[in-house]
């Protein structure tokens, strides 16, 4: 019983997430800090109207491509779902492999933003932005992580 409500929740939990990142992104997000992320990083840049416009401009770049690793992450979580109970060594693997893949991405595309946001906001403000930008990640990463369970887990429930 105890195997089938966990699943379930996984299920529904990657469905949810599927549906709409950025909607439950922003859902998620608002319910941990009572605001929206733009509105999260606007108030903590606290940005001279001059460089928040250069701003606005790296940042929107930024989240497109940011929502689209999202979603393929979203996918991974989606084919972990569906190949829990079956898992064999070849399938870990490719989940693995594709995983590493998109933290990589991510890593680079905040990479790739610092340079361009330096260069719109200066090195302190760009560096403030990667690091509540990590924090955010960092905590929506935790809050999935914590409803998907470990290989193996649901099978301990058995005994």
């Amino acid at each position: 019983m105890k195997k089938l409500l966990l699943l379930l929740v996984i299920t529904i939990s990657a469905n949810v997430f599927a549906q709409s990142d950025t909607t439950n992104e922003i859902a998620l997000i608002q319910s941990i800090y009572g605001k929206s992320k733009s509105d999260i990083i606007k108030a903590y840049l606290n940005l001279p109207e001059s460089q928040a416009a250069a701003f606005q401009e790296v940042y929107d770049h930024y989240e497109t491509q940011r929502i689209a690793l999202s979603q393929k992450k979203i996918e991974l979580i989606n084919d972990y779902a569906a190949n829990y109970n079956t898992l064999k060594e070849a399938k870990a693997d490719e989940l693995s492999k594709n995983n590493l893949k998109n933290n990589i991405d991510h890593e680079k595309l905040l990479s790739k933003t610092y340079g361009k946001a330096k260069k719109a906001i200066g090195p302190i403000n760009a560096a403030k932005f990667i690091q509540l930008e990590q924090y955010l990640q960092t905590t929506i990463r935790a809050e999935v992580q914590d409803a998907i369970p470990f290989i193996g887990e649901l099978d301990k429930t058995k005994n």
